[in-house]
Formats: structure tokens, C-alpha cells, sequence
């Protein structure tokens, strides 16, 4: 396989978007490109390639392409939208061994226009219409994930809140997806169960079963002790409330971040006066009932973060097209 870059915009490899959010302190790790996450999409593609192919051939295109025939296939978003998926791409080039030359006309990040060609495959007939099913599914679902992000960023535009994702993830493509919103210029909350405490109402019963008389706060305080023990004391701890009462009771525990679950508008503003009187240096997270007719007015409430399961559960994928050159 040969690679050819032709993009002449100076974008880095990985995705552009990230450089133009805001400067977050403390925060949940950024899944920009790295070797990492290629592991991760290399083993994905392997997977999809057993679905395709098991341990036999696509015997459609044997029997109807000669070995000798050579062709092209165009890459173009068919509707205007964020690019992500551009890496991903190629990897499948990579995995599936293609006799094939990978041109690339955007990267990863950068927002196109309907008629925009994004990459071609110039080589093997046979290889391109194997491969093209698998290269399509990844850039159509992490392109719709980047554009749907997009728009949520932009309906928050000018607020002090930034937008987040969730764990709620298609299994197997969740660094893949995180990626993506973050090519839209969203951010990442905690990749999974290990990289962050996130201490929820089942977690508190199961405290409180233990320690009927505890408080959030000694909840707080215990996780932070905890992870001390076990060298992990640098990782974040978030707690969920549900009510402002709640809330002033996890303040005294010192979070570095308070989830606030379907509050209401009003609720969160006076979420945003009770962390400002308690003075506290710690982040509110507004969750639950989040879509594109709601976001802007939690994000004019003062609230630091919201989080959207949406960007990852409902969105859709972008139209992505081939346009075919065969001999």
C-alpha cells in the first residue's frame, strides 16, 4: 500500500478541531490520534474483516472483476458535514493488505461542503469493492458523530460551557467515537471505568449500607483516600447529585466535579449561585434532557459542562459516496 497526502492546509496529523476549544486545567484525557488509538481501530477493522470475509473470499467479486483489472474509487461527502474517519480509513488500506495507492484530500476535523472529495483508492479492482463497504461504514458513522458534535458545540457558542460526551458508546468503537466528538470540536469525559471516579446514587446505597451515617462529602472524601492508597490519587473524582441540597453537602467534600442530573434551568442557575457562595473551585456538569432544543439554555446558566449521550447513541451517519473509474 502507498500513501499520498495532497492536502496543502499545513493541518497536523489528527484532528484540527481540537485547537480551537477552549484551555481546560484539570480534565478528562483528549482522544486525539496516537498509537493508542490506532491499536484499537486496527483490532476493530480485523473484526469487520472476519464478518466480511471469515476465511473465504468475496466470491462475488472474484467471479465477476478479473485479476488484472485495476481501477478507482472517489471518496465525497454527499451532504455537508465534519470529517473524522480520514486515519481510520486508511488503516483498513493497511489491515486488508490492498494493492492499492490512499490519496487524501482533508484530514481528520475539517468541515466539507456536499461535492467535497475526501480520499481515493486507486489499484486492485478486486481489493477496492472488498474494501469499500468497511471504509464507508467507518468514515459515514465517525463523520455523522463529528458533525452532530459540531452542532452542539455551535449552539453553545459564547457561554461559558463546554460540551462533553458519555460512556454511552457502541461497544468496541468507543475510543474510535470519542475521537470523533472530538473532531467536532466537543470534549471527552472519561474514556472508561479506569480513568476517572464518577460516584453515582447505586454507589452511594451501597456506602451507605456500610456506613448508614455517611454524607457525599465522606463519600468524596473516601474516594479521594482510597485512590491515595492505591497510587491513583491524581485521578479525577466527580459525584452526581440530584438535588441542591445534595449539592451543597458534595461541595463539602471538595469534587472536582458535581454532576447535576435533570435539573431544571432554574435549578442549575441556582446551582451556579451556591458553588459561587460556597466558593468552591469546583466544575458543574449539567446531564439528562440534553438535545440541540435545550442545550443553549443550560449552557446560559452558568453551568461549566454539559454532557450529551446523544453525540454517540442517536446520531446518524453522514452520507458518504463513491464515485467509481473501472477498466
Amino acid at each position: 500500500m502507498q500513501e499520498k497526502r495532497v492536502c496543502s492546509e499545513g493541518l497536523t496529523p489528527g484532528c484540527s478541531a481540537h485547537a480551537r476549544g477552549s484551555h481546560v486545567d484539570r480534565d478528562f484525557r483528549q482522544l486525539t490520534w496516537d498509537d493508542e488509538l490506532e491499536d484499537d481501530c486496527r483490532e476493530l477493522i480485523r473484526l469487520a474483516v472476519r464478518e466480511d470475509l471469515e476465511r473465504g473470499h468475496d466470491w462475488t467479486t472474484v467471479a465477476m472483476a478479473a485479476a488484472a483489472s485495476r481501477g478507482g474509487a472517489t471518496f465525497g461527502a454527499r451532504e455537508s458535514g465534519v470529517v473524522a474517519g480520514i486515519h481510520a480509513a486508511r488503516l483498513v488500506v493497511e489491515e486488508m493488505n490492498l494493492d492499492a495507492t490512499w490519496t487524501t484530500w482533508v484530514d481528520d476535523g475539517e468541515v466539507v461542503e456536499a461535492g467535497k472529495p475526501l480520499a481515493q483508492l486507486e489499484g486492485s479492482a478486486r481489493d477496492l469493492l472488498t474494501a469499500e463497504r468497511l471504509m464507508l461504514n467507518l468514515l459515514g458513522r465517525l463523520c455523522g458523530i463529528a458533525t452532530l458534535t459540531r452542532q452542539y458545540v455551535t449552539a453553545v457558542a459564547g457561554t461559558h460551557a463546554r460540551v462533553y460526551d458519555t460512556r454511552k458508546t457502541t461497544p468496541g468503537w468507543r475510543r474510535l467515537e470519542k475521537h470523533a466528538v472530538h473532531c467536532g470540536g466537543g470534549r471527552n469525559h472519561r474514556t472508561g471505568l479506569f480513568d476517572a471516579v464518577l460516584i453515582k446514587d447505586n454507589h452511594l446505597q451501597l456506602r451507605r449500607n456500610e456506613s448508614p451515617t455517611a454524607t457525599l462529602a465522606d463519600a468524596v472524601r473516601h474516594a479521594r483516600q482510597f485512590l491515595g492508597q492505591h497510587g491513583v490519587g491524581d485521578l479525577i473524582v466527580e459525584i452526581e447529585v440530584d438535588t441542591l441540597d445534595q449539592l451543597r453537602d458534595a461541595l463539602q467534600g471538595a469534587p472536582d466535579i458535581v454532576l447535576l442530573d435533570n435539573m431544571t434551568n432554574d435549578q442549575l442557575r441556582e446551582a451556579v449561585q451556591i458553588r459561587a457562595a460556597h466558593g468552591a473551585d469546583v466544575e458543574l456538569e449539567a446531564s439528562g434532557g440534553v438535545n440541540l432544543a435545550t442545550i443553549r439554555g443550560i449552557a446560559e446558566t452558568g453551568v461549566d459542562r454539559i454532557s450529551v449521550g446523544a453525540l454517540t447513541h442517536s446520531s446518524r451517519s453522514l452520507d458518504i459516496g463513491l464515485d467509481w473509474s473501472l477498466s
